[in-house]
């Protein structure tokens, strides 16, 4: 019972370590084609999802994002900015 925690790597380095010399490409075809995934390791990455059906908010700064040539014109979006506090 390994709670699916094996990955590539420790399935590949296992086998060697029972004597049978594996391939790691090998490893990692065989362990693809039965849909095997190792755990990944962090936090996962959230980003914002629009919803299709809520209407967009109005401008009210009255943006507009009409440049006379290319690079004239720069915007961000400062919805997730890393801080020593957090997002």
């Amino acid at each position: 019972m390994n709670f699916g925690v094996y990955g590539i790597r420790k399935v590949w380095r296992q086998l060697h370590r029972e004597a049978i010399p594996t391939a790691r490409c090998t490893v990692e075809r065989l362990i693809r084609r039965m849909g095997l995934r190792g755990v990944k390791r962090g936090k996962p990455i959230r980003t914002t999802v629009p919803d299709p059906n809520k209407a967009s908010p109005a401008d009210l700064v009255r943006r507009q994002f009409q440049p006379a040539q290319p690079n004239a014109l720069w915007g961000s979006d400062f919805t997730y900015v890393a801080t020593w506090q957090g997002f």
